[in-house]
């Protein structure tokens, strides 16, 4: 009895060592049952993730690795359809992606408004600046002169 003990113990280390180790490929059957409008099954542990990014790093993959190593299509999504959309929803309502739209002019806007057009040149503080500092010149010069 022992002896065969000791004979099935030593034939399992062999057994493991003698196998080549075969790249793990998903089935099409597997792939779909991995999508789902909520989560991401991961080929990994089984577990369901919004998006895979955080879980691939993890364990050191890329996207690209991952769908390399699991035979997935360069197409296999990365983050889960639903949360895609709340994103995207999200985005759509801080106005992210849009081009600024052009003001409207102010006398097609409201008519109350004054119809005088505002002097274009340089800003008022940079105006007001250049006019009080010939003024404090010439009182310098004055005041050395006398």
């Amino acid at each position: 009895m022992i002896a065969s003990v000791h004979s099935a113990l030593t034939g399992l280390g062999k057994e493991a060592a003698a196998e080549p180790a075969v790249p793990e490929k998903a089935t099409a059957a597997q792939i779909k049952k991995s999508i789902a409008p909520d989560a991401l099954i991961s080929f990994i542990d089984g577990k369901a993730y919004k998006t895979l990014k955080r879980h691939l790093t993890k364990n050191g993959l890329t996207m690209e690795g991952y769908r390399a190593r699991y035979g997935l299509s360069a197409d296999y999504p990365s983050t889960a359809a639903s949360y895609s959309a709340k994103r995207s929803e999200l985005a759509r309502s801080l106005g992210l992606g849009q081009l600024r739209k052009a003001a409207p002019v102010a006398a097609e806007a409201d008519e109350t408004v004054s119809e005088t057009p505002k002097p274009r040149g340089r800003p008022r503080k940079a105006v007001e600046a250049a006019e009080a500092a010939p003024k404090a010149r010439g009182r310098k010069k004055v005041a050395e002169t006398a």
